[in-house]
């Protein structure tokens, strides 16, 4: 059974998707983030300029099919595209279909009200369907 986590309260959302990216590829995990063209492609941006020292290899849904194919980190709009990864990273608003194909789902949880309302509902929808949720309170880890 797939394993899903919430982090929320997420203020600078795309750099902690960036960190915890890193994060993956140092543990060699394959990994797809789905999520609105418009949130693949700030994150594409952000990965290339996250950081002087990490390169963080990725493909877009533009990209050749080989290159996806190579790539330990796929951004797609389609989750069903991105079959095959160890980890699902969901930026966006709905359940992604699928993603009980994966071994591990992370929601990313804005603060604001629009990203929480979101959340809720999907919450319920996992809980619905017998899954245990992990969460993860960011603002408690910044205050530590």
């Amino acid at each position: 059974m797939t394993q899903i986590e919430f982090h929320f309260n997420t203020t600078e959302r795309l750099q902690y998707v960036c960190r915890l990216l890193r994060k993956a590829h140092g543990r060699y995990l394959r990994v797809g983030v789905v999520g609105s063209e418009a949130s693949l492609r700030q994150l594409d941006a952000a990965l290339w300029a996250f950081s002087e020292v990490d390169f963080l290899p990725h493909s877009t849904a533009a990209d050749a099919p080989q290159i996806q194919a190579a790539s330990p980190i796929r951004l797609n709009p389609d989750p069903l595209q991105l079959s095959g990864l160890d980890v699902l990273v969901n930026l966006g608003d709905e359940v992604p279909a699928g993603f009980e194909s994966f071994k591990r789902l992370i929601e990313i949880v804005a603060t604001d009200d629009h990203g929480r309302m979101t959340a809720r509902q999907r919450w319920r929808h996992y809980t619905a369907q017998g899954y245990a949720l992990v969460q993860h309170d960011l603002s408690k880890a910044a205050a530590s």
